[in-house]
């Protein structure tokens, strides 16, 4: 595939997409949040990957925001379909069954701050920076930043850098726990190609039904998330790599898992 705004590199088990308009600060306007959603789409049906990590060209940013232009032309309406179109897309990302990590370089703040909150790994560099500062544009976030800032830094810190539209730097993302990893600007792409290849070697329907077991259960209540648990591990207890794994232990050796 083809993309205008999008470069896409397979490694073995790895894919690597990097937004390419460094000259934007690699905002995301619509066309390349719609080739955001066919790429992984695509992806979603290549059993040979394993692990996808998503991060922005040049070293001033992941992604700086939305593209504000296509913002100012919207009324209530086309306002509504604008948030839900990305919405969707970021959803996709986050209910992906491979497991999805953002490289974050630079600026991370808007919709960029979104994309990687729906990543289900944030490594970033130390002199990435975040936000949401929809405030200071007098609009809110449209990508899922009010629900899942909150989720991931607690209620109070989130209403703080929401209501302010204050950045953070990486460190305090990292306490905060915002992202899982700080690292030197140099070692960023390494450290996540280090981490994708880790994932990469593990049971994949395992991974997938942990990223599942996860996602339903935050949003459901104990006993019923613990449910969602115990039907999901009785399904991977019917794999051939659980049988895999199991066995390999048990002989001391390393397991090789295909997915099965």
């Amino acid at each position: 595939m083809t993309f205008k705004n999008l470069l896409f590199e397979e490694k073995e088990k790895i894919a690597i997409i990097t937004i390419n308009r460094p000259e934007k600060l690699n905002a995301l306007n619509k066309e390349t949040v719609s080739e955001l959603f066919d790429l992984f789409k695509d992806i979603q049906g290549k059993k040979e990957i394993r692990a996808v990590i998503i991060t922005g060209a040049g070293e001033k940013a992941f992604v700086a925001g939305a593209d504000i232009k296509e913002i100012t032309e919207l009324d209530s309406s086309a306002g509504e379909e604008f948030s839900h179109k990305g919405s969707n897309v970021f959803r996709f990302i986050e209910k992906m069954d491979i497991p999805v990590i953002a490289a974050i370089n630079g600026f991370a703040l808007g919709g960029g701050c979104e994309l990687a909150m729906a990543c289900h790994l944030r490594i970033a560099s130390a002199n990435a920076r975040f936000g949401q500062p929809e405030i200071n544009l007098g609009i809110i976030p449209g990508y899922g930043g009010t629900q899942r800032f909150p989720r991931l830094i607690g209620k109070t810190n989130a209403l703080y850098y929401l209501l302010t539209g204050d950045m953070m730097n990486a460190e305090m993302a990292h306490r905060l726990g915002l992202i899982n990893e700080v690292v030197e600007p140099q070692q960023l792409l390494s450290r996540a190609e280090e981490v994708a290849n880790s994932l990469a070697a593990k049971a994949p329907i395992a991974i997938q039904r942990i990223i599942q077991s996860v996602d339903r259960g935050s949003h459901a209540e104990i006993d019923q998330a613990l449910k969602i648990e115990s039907h999901l591990f009785g399904k991977v207890c019917g794999t051939k790599d659980m049988k895999e794994g199991t066995t390999a232990f048990i002989e001391k050796r390393k397991p090789t898992f295909k997915g099965e």
